[in-house]
């Protein structure tokens, strides 16, 4: 009931003795802190004119009628009567308000005399949002909405809060790099904005926005009072929880008409007979589950569930995607990118003198976007944790409030300690090394060529891409001189498909080894590439295929001639005399040819 009154209470509430503006989650903290200094504040011959009552617990105080000789109002203005009526935002009853402040001051000067209110506030349930005073020390009480207007945006760099859970979005418009799934001419997109929201099983790498998501679509339901929204995580929940969530949202399909949205993160993470507790539910529509998975549903989702929801795939984010989120982050903390923007940057914050301005070079944020692996949760924490390091070491500014910081590449290199930081696997250095990993096995230096696959596979680099790689060196530079340098290749791949990182690693250290020992032909590459140049050179049609070398299957074709003096080779004992080139022709070696032949 209290969380229901508190959603519909206005943003402002007036208080009823300082006539100040206060949230409702404040009010009580507040009034605590008001009254408590008004009674200390009034004159001793107020405070004595009557004996103070016995002390009464707060519960039996409200159970009492009262007396003949209290009038009304003052019962109405009593904390415990009038908790919510107090909650009023127009001014203009001031007047009322003020009587009722006169028989409000007598009444609790009387009864609260020698009695901590923050004892009694702690045995009485108040409306959300209220918890967290009880548990603020009394001097700090009421002042938590003033820290949090005045409060500048850069806090968000130095709460315990990891920067990726502050500034996760709640709409698809700050939702980037899955336009795929959510774009503006989706599906998925026209059902959530008609608040139609299907079952769904997200399926994705870690940091590519699957519980974004899923709260961006709780935030749209609380804002629009659609549905409920529930959340779970398979991690720590059991399945009492489960029921005692299935059985909550019956009851308020049955009463309120509201249905319910359960997003169970990890979901990969129940059994299957765990998973089969939602299936009658979300079959009649009681619950309408969202669940989120890092693992192929295919393998670790029922396939009864599974037909019961909409499997979306979310991609690993891009670089541009990456970017764009890292912009958003700039915006909201107020760091400007170096030799960008400058002007504006110095203009906005003539306010926020004191604080020291923060700048970030563009090569150190091109640096998170690339080494973040579309981990959106790891580009964002990094970036904090670089900021935060240069913040904290920064020497003290003079009191112009000059102060200046700047976060330079190897400020997030060093934030991330990972050893892939000097390669980049989407940019010059991921072709660097797969060039001197191809040249140091053609060269047959094993050494060279396990230090160029470390050096890659260490890095970050998708092993299947070295093992494709590796499976075109084996025909291009190995060809026939070693046969089975090929089958060699093509297991080596299917090893790394099979058991990936990091088990597979010996697998391409195996073949890398091979290869580079491997005698080299590079015949089969150059003969090939020769027929390619013969093709696209030829003037004119391209000759047909000679008639002795089609096949007949009927009777016309073999009056036209077709199949007409070939010779079945198993069918001589000695080499067969028999042309396989058209007459144009004629002669001609690949493996020796060259464009430059007539």
């Amino acid at each position: 009931m209290a969380t229901d009154m508190t959603a519909t209470a206005p943003e402002a509430v007036q208080c009823p003795v300082c006539f100040k503006d206060f949230k409702p989650a404040t009010i009580n903290g507040h009034l605590d802190v008001c009254l408590l200094k008004s009674v200390t504040d009034s004159s001793p011959s107020t405070t004595h004119e009557s004996e103070p009552p016995p002390k009464k617990s707060r519960i039996s105080a409200e159970a009492e009628p009262p007396s003949p000789g209290v009038s009304s109002s003052s019962v109405a203005a009593s904390p415990s009567s009038s908790m919510f009526s107090l909650f009023q935002t127009n001014k203009s009853k001031a007047a009322v308000q003020t009587e009722r402040n006169g028989s409000l001051f007598s009444k609790s000067s009387a009864v609260n005399k020698g009695v901590k209110r923050n004892l009694l506030r702690e045995a009485e349930p108040g409306p959300a949002g209220a918890e967290h005073l009880r548990s603020q020390p009394s001097e700090f009480k009421g002042q938590g909405l003033k820290t949090t207007n005045d409060s500048s945006p850069r806090t968000l760099l130095t709460t315990n809060k990891p920067l990726a859970e502050a500034l996760r979005p709640n709409t698809l418009e700050e939702y980037f790099g899955q336009n795929k799934v959510v774009g503006q001419q989706t599906l998925l997109r026209s059902l959530l904005d008609s608040q139609e929201v299907p079952s769904l099983i997200l399926w994705g790498p870690p940091g590519c926005g699957k519980t974004t998501l899923a709260h961006i679509i709780a935030s749209a339901c609380k804002k629009k009072g659609t549905a409920r929204f529930v959340t779970l995580s398979a991690t720590s929940a059991q399945i009492a929880d489960v029921r005692e969530v299935i059985k909550q949202a019956q009851n308020e399909l049955r009463l309120c008409k509201r249905k319910t949205i359960l997003f169970i993160d990890e979901i990969h993470r129940f059994n299957k007979s765990q998973q089969d507790t939602f299936l009658p539910h979300v079959e009649c529509g009681t619950v309408t589950l969202i669940g989120a998975t890092t693992e192929n549903p295919s393998f670790q989702v029922n396939a009864a569930l599974l037909s019961r929801c909409r499997v979306l795939v979310l991609e690993k984010l891009s670089v541009e995607a990456m970017g764009s989120i890292l912009d958003r982050a700039l915006a909201t903390l107020q760091i400007r990118v170096l030799g960008q923007d400058l002007a504006n940057f110095t203009d906005g914050d003539q306010s926020n003198g004191h604080e020291p301005k923060i700048f970030i070079e563009q090569k150190a944020l091109d640096t998170i976007a690339y080494l973040c692996d579309g981990d959106a949760r790891v580009g964002l924490n990094s970036l904090q944790l670089a900021v935060q390091a240069q913040l904290s070491s920064a020497q003290p500014s003079g009191q112009d409030g000059s102060q200046e910081i700047l976060v330079k590449e190897e400020h997030i290199k060093e934030g991330l300690q990972r050893s892939h930081i000097l390669y980049d696997k989407a940019g010059e250095e991921h072709f660097n090394c797969i060039s001197a990993l191809h040249k140091s096995m053609r060269g047959s230096d094993e050494n060279a060529s396990l230090y160029w696959l470390g050096r890659m596979l260490e890095g970050g680099e998708d092993p299947l891409y070295v093992a494709r790689r590796m499976v075109r060196f084996a025909s291009e530079d190995v060809g026939m001189a070693d046969p089975s340098a090929l089958p060699q290749a093509v297991s080596a791949f299917q090893a790394c498909h099979f058991i990936g990182m990091p088990e597979c690693e010996v697998i391409l250290a195996q073949c890398a080894i091979y290869l580079a020992r491997a005698p080299k032909s590079v015949d089969v590459y150059k003969a090939y590439a020769n027929v390619k140049v013969c093709l696209r050179s030829h003037k004119g049609p391209l000759p047909p295929v000679p008639l002795h070398l089609r096949n007949a299957p009927t009777r016309l074709m073999k009056q036209l001639g077709y199949a007409k003096g070939y010779k079945y080779n198993p069918a001589f004992s000695g080499t067969v005399e028999q042309e396989y080139l058209p007459d144009e022709l004629q002669g001609i070696n690949f493996f020796t040819w060259t464009p430059s032949d007539p």
